[in-house]
């Protein structure tokens, strides 16, 4: 019956995935993010969170204190603001601050 219980949507991770990953020794929240994948989608963990945690906390006996590791982008955003942000950086810029690099191919980075 647990194979098919999801408790990350975004990633497929299922309530077995999370068990057989405590059961393998993953005894802390980011351990058992990094071995199932979990709250490493689109919501970065803003709905299957605390379900782990409470998952973990009925295994290992207490719930645990620490929080995933955010990543960013901590809130979700259209492609077309990311987009926009090339226009308002200029490339001389990007270049004084290494960015751009100078190893590039002619023209690349260029508007």
């Amino acid at each position: 019956m647990s194979a098919k219980v999801l408790l990350c949507r975004c990633e497929d991770v299922t309530l077995a995935e999370v068990e057989h990953a405590i059961e393998s020794g993953q005894r802390d929240i980011e351990s058992l993010k990094r071995f199932t994948g979990f709250g490493t989608g689109w919501c970065q963990g803003k709905q299957c969170l605390i379900s782990c945690a409470r998952v973990l906390a009925a295994r290992v006996g207490e719930f645990p204190l620490a929080p995933v590791t955010p990543r960013p982008p901590v809130h979700p955003m259209p492609l077309g603001m990311l987009a926009s942000l090339g226009d308002a950086v200029s490339v001389d810029r990007l270049e004084s601050v290494g960015a751009a690099g100078g190893d590039h191919g002619e023209g690349e980075g260029e508007r």
